[in-house]
């Protein structure tokens, strides 16, 4: 047995160091069997950054891990990355936002409603791809009352720097002791050692440990992960198994297999009925190409869906889109019931047939005679190319403006008669139809969404007319008086619900009886 204070060196010459078992109140130093120098002068310190030994004999550490190891200690929780840069919307911001989403919002509108500024909503937007995270589903369970609320983390931080007890701060909250106690160690920041609990930063640490983050099925099996993407984007191939090569100017949507999430979801029952891994819902493959982050399908892959998007739209937002100019009045609902027999000539319908490009041509028919008028709608010159107005009509050709005055002037050739009323779909082309019942003596009425039924005779012609001018070619090459020809082509086609008459024939012979002088005809 040593006495009390007494130091006992061992020396290891492997180990290249000196252990020493006791360490007393007051340190000693000795000098060295081997060297005959003082361990003062052989043994750097640690603010140095050199190793040095423990009593006990365990792996030397340096001084980073050993002031990491204490704060760890004293935290009783592992070591917390930086808060970064503050998140811009805490979770009961992001909450209402995605709630306005929800209710038909576009994101500026919704981050407004959340309290947020303009430019985050649509940064949130992008980031989930359009697609609210699963906690804030609709479908999502609220939080229980088990987890703190950023409110009562506030109330904790401030009861806490006042000197409160653990049993004092959980009487006010209404929690138990053991709860509060736990928050302070879990969440407070630890600088030097020491604890600095914030509110902010406990949330930031406690949303960060509800995550439950893990790899997507089509990360994981990269069987399935090949069917996806074989079925969405695969080369289409002749029988003679060469590659066919998509005409046309959009790069971006070239031919492809072009399964759509649905279809590929059902048919891997089929192709592997009896391998269970090979399985996944459509509402995952679109949450691989819409959400990023989850690190499965390529984002370049939205170009191979049907509607070529990239974010979801949700359906709220599409049900109130461009109906601003419609209203109840107007409806198909509120047409004269005279235009359903057809038995009074003077109601049209209308449409736009596009092609490629933004390009259009507008189509006219008259329900009773199938009398057809094309209106010309060439494009507007570009930017740079002449003089262009703030809030100016549309480049594209068919806007608002450019349908309205192409609609007076074709139809203003006719008696007024013939121009009783119009039915149109709730295309925004016609969002200037109060303008156009003043020049044209016109009453327009819309068809229901999603109704193209609802305009049958028109829906048909347009199909007629594709013969012409197939879909994806560049409409705006033809002129007025090409447009016209194929009008006047059309209308000399006889027709076996006119009793084999042409629709020019039909429409002359109502012009005979109006016997009104100086109105176009058809000859």
């Amino acid at each position: 047995m040593q006495a009390d204070g007494e130091v006992v060196w061992f020396w290891r010459p492997d180990a290249g160091a000196k252990f020493r078992r006791i360490i007393p109140a007051k340190r000693r130093w000795q000098e060295s069997p081997v060297t005959g120098k003082s361990t003062k002068d052989t043994v750097k310190t640690i603010a140095q950054g050199m190793p040095v030994a423990e009593s006990f004999g365990r792996r030397n550490t340096q001084e980073s891990e050993v002031a990491m190891s204490i704060r760890k200690k004293r935290s009783t929780r592992g070591r917390l990355g930086s808060m970064g840069r503050p998140p811009v919307a805490g979770r009961a911001e992001q909450e209402l936002f995605w709630r306005g989403i929800a209710a038909g919002l576009n994101s500026e509108n919704a981050a407004l409603s959340a309290g947020l500024s303009e430019a985050v909503g649509p940064r949130l937007f992008r980031k989930a791809g359009g697609m609210p995270p699963a906690m804030f589903r609709s479908s999502a369970k609220p939080l229980g009352g088990r987890y703190l609320s950023l409110a009562e983390r506030e109330e904790i931080a401030l009861l806490n720097v006042q000197g409160h007890s653990l049993r004092e701060i959980g009487r006010r909250l209404g929690r138990a002791a053991s709860t509060i106690s736990r928050e302070l160690d879990r969440n407070s920041a630890t600088h030097g050692g020491g604890f600095a609990y914030r509110a902010t930063t406990a949330q930031w640490h406690a949303d960060r440990s509800a995550r439950r983050p893990k790899p997507t099925k089509l990360a994981l099996n990269a069987t399935l992960h090949t069917y996806v993407e074989d079925r969405l984007a695969g080369v289409v191939a002749a029988p003679s198994c060469a590659r066919v090569r998509r005409p046309g100017l959009r790069k971006d949507r070239r031919w492809a297999k072009a399964w759509s999430p649905q279809q590929i979801a059902r048919r891997l029952p089929v192709d592997f009925p009896d391998d269970e891994t090979m399985r996944i819902s459509h509402e995952a493959i679109y949450q691989s190409l819409f959400v990023q982050g989850r690190g499965a399908l390529r984002r370049e892959l939205t170009a191979c869906l049907r509607t070529g998007r990239a974010l979801r739209v949700p359906r709220a937002r599409a049900g109130k889109r461009s109906k601003g100019f419609v209203s109840p009045e107007i409806m198909i609902s509120e047409r004269p019931a005279e235009v359903a027999d057809r038995a009074v000539p003077g109601h049209w319908e209308g449409d736009l047939i596009v092609g490629s490009g933004s390009s259009a041509i507008g189509t006219l028919v008259e329900r009773t005679t199938r009398f057809t008028m094309l209106l010309h709608l060439p494009r507007l010159k570009g930017p740079g190319e002449g003089p262009r107005a703030k809030d100016g009509p549309a480049l594209s050709g068919h806007g608002a403006e450019a349908v309205r005055n192409a609609i007076t002037r074709t139809i203003v050739t006719l008696p007024e008669e013939l121009r009783r009323s119009l039915t149109w779909d709730q295309g925004t082309e016609m969002a200037q139809h109060s303008r156009l019942k003043v020049d044209a003596g016109l009453q327009v009425y819309f068809c229901d969404p999603r109704s193209p039924w609802q305009r049958g005779t028109n829906e048909n012609t347009n199909g007629l007319l594709r013969q012409y001018f197939p879909k994806g070619t560049d409409l705006s090459i033809y002129d007025a008086d090409e447009i016209s020809a194929v009008a006047a082509a059309l209308n000399g086609r006889p027709r076996k619900t006119l009793g084999w008459k042409t629709p020019a024939e039909a429409l002359d012979e109502l012009l005979s009886r109006v016997k009104k002088p100086g109105v176009a005809t058809t000859a």
